[in-house]
């Protein structure tokens, strides 16, 4: 039997498109692939016949899960989902990396060749475990020949907002949806300040400082999206917050001026497509900007030149940067007047070209699905484990299931909740019609068959 390509989304918004259209290419080859809630389709590993599980990162917080797959017989083959914007190397390893979860992929899939370059840096990476140079699926987004699977919703944007102003924050360390999640919890009566998980891996010092730089940041945007609505009044601000942020305080500036608006509705890409200038502050949007040829500005009125350049610095190079509001306004202004584009030059093409693969020649989906055959997944599934092995992890994904349903449904902020913010109900239908909408593009996938498999999973076969 053909292994089963098992694909968990975290964030719909930001993840699902480029990952079902990763599925429509394995479907089309003959695999048969379970794609949805990363949290449910947990829930359903121990029935989800032998395959390979598709990680978005190796951090050490996957270690259990990462047991339990190989003890079922599921083989694990991985990307890094943040390496595109990462801390230094040393750092980057200690929070984003760990022998233990490492040892437990088979294949590496990078973005380009600085990922492949950082990850052979690691000193805990196995000799025989290959990096494939590949490009990301939500690369693949971006290219000229997908955008227009975004057309009809970035007319409907541009039909309802006009030549709108993106404002796109990332400060899910010092807002989080919950508090659990942060780069620290806060200290309460009965307990120091502690790491949240955004933290686990992170040196104290490193992640204090980071703390106290976003937390500036973050006071800077809370000033600086009222200040781009008394000073651009005839536009709307459309304010984005990162996935895993809270969006209370951006509500609370929204009701005081009615042409800003708060929105995480749908992906990035139509909006960024749909308006005429995005500003943000080391947030990866800055990059999809930069490389749809939209005018993007890294806002940096509090400058750390170790977080801002060493930690963020690729979006933040991709962008027209400016250090304080009158500059950020006298920008806007060029921009908005059709005086002054993307921030473009050799020395940014040759930095992207080095941080992003796939975008001409065959789809980085393409390339991943082709090394999945080359490897043999695409006739055989992965051998079965001796059946003590195979009935531990059972047992123990069971038990990981029930627990972490119990843990998900506990009063106040709860992951039930924060789950259900990012992955909301989505039906067959839906799935349906995003396949025929790249069917359309691409002129396949005719025979591709939507089916549920469970809450919030689904089953994609040809």
């Amino acid at each position: 039997m053909i292994s089963t390509l098992i694909i968990p989304v975290e964030s719909q918004v930001r993840e699902l498109d480029a990952k079902l259209l990763l599925a429509c290419i394995a479907a089309e080859q003959g695999f048969p692939v379970i794609i949805g809630s990363r949290a449910f389709t947990h829930f359903e590993i121990a029935s989800i016949p032998r395959g390979v599980y598709l990680a978005k990162s190796m951090r050490g917080i996957s270690s259990s899960m990462f047991t339990i797959l190989r003890q079922l017989g599921h083989e694990i083959v991985a990307w890094e989902e943040e390496a595109l914007v990462h801390p230094p190397a040393d750092t980057y390893f200690s929070l984003r990396l760990s022998p233990k979860t490492v040892r437990q992929v088979s294949h590496i899939f990078s973005w380009g060749e600085e990922n492949a370059d950082l990850m052979r840096q690691y000193p805990a990476l196995p000799d025989n475990l290959p990096i494939h140079i590949t490009g990301n699926p939500r690369g693949d987004m971006l290219r000229p020949e997908i955008r227009p699977y975004f057309a009809a919703e970035v007319e409907r944007l541009r039909d309802r907002f006009g030549d709108f102003v993106l404002v796109n924050t990332n400060f899910s360390d010092v807002n989080p949806y919950i508090p659990s999640i942060g780069l620290l919890i806060p200290r309460s009566r009965s307990r120091p300040a502690r790491m949240g998980q955004a933290g686990l891996g992170m040196s104290r010092e490193f992640a204090e400082g980071l703390y106290e730089h976003k937390q500036a940041i973050l006071a800077d945007f809370r000033q600086l999206i009222p200040a781009l609505a008394r000073a651009f009044p005839e536009r709307k601000i459309i304010v984005r917050p990162h996935p895993s942020e809270n969006q209370q305080i951006y509500h609370a500036i929204a009701a005081e001026y009615p042409q800003i608006i708060v929105s995480n509705e749908g992906n990035v890409i139509p909006w960024l497509l749909a308006t005429k200038v995005m500003v943000h502050n080391g947030c990866t949007t800055g990059l999809e900007a930069y490389v749809l040829g939209v005018p993007a500005i890294s806002y940096l009125a509090t400058l750390n030149e170790y977080y801002d350049y060493d930690f963020q610095g690729l979006p933040t190079r991709l962008s027209h940067q400016c250090f304080n509001f009158q500059e950020l306004a006298d920008t806007l202004s060029q921009i908005l007047s059709g005086a002054l584009g993307a921030a473009e030059s050799e020395e940014r093409q040759t930095l992207i070209d080095y941080y992003l693969t796939a975008r001409d020649g065959p789809l980085a989906c393409e390339r991943i699905t082709s090394i999945l055959k080359e490897n043999g997944y695409g006739k055989r599934q992965p051998p079965a484990r001796p059946l003590g092995t195979y009935l531990q992890g059972w047992l123990l994904a069971e038990l990981k299931a029930t627990l972490t349903q119990l843990y998900m449904r506990r009063p106040g902020p709860n992951r039930l909740a924060y789950h259900d913010h990012r992955f909301p109900p989505i039906s067959v239908a839906d799935i349906e019609c995003r396949v025929e909408r790249f069917g359309g593009l691409l002129n396949r996938f005719r025979s591709i068959k939507v089916a549920p498999y469970a809450k919030h999973v689904f089953r994609i076969t040809a």
